[in-house]
């Protein structure tokens, strides 16, 4: 399994996971609610999976800034 973890509002590249050992459960994805999944994984027909979390930059000036986070796409 491939997972590639990329910021939800900058888009910036993460890290990737390449593992056949790798599973959804060991994730942890089997505890979110199927809007949380939507919202958060995204597969491509290569069988690749993107999950969708927050850097650490777009996290900082979300916390100084709160009404960022009232914006569509705030740290664009």
């Amino acid at each position: 399994m491939i997972v590639n973890y990329v910021c939800r509002h900058c888009r910036t590249f993460l890290g990737r996971i390449d593992s056949a050992a790798i599973t959804e459960e060991r994730l942890g994805f089997h505890s979110l609610t199927p809007a949380e999944r939507r919202d958060i994984i995204a597969y491509n027909s290569g069988g690749e999976v993107t999950v969708k979390v927050i850097c650490e930059h777009c996290n900082q000036a979300l916390e100084n800034n709160p009404e960022l986070s009232l914006l569509v796409n705030p740290l664009q």
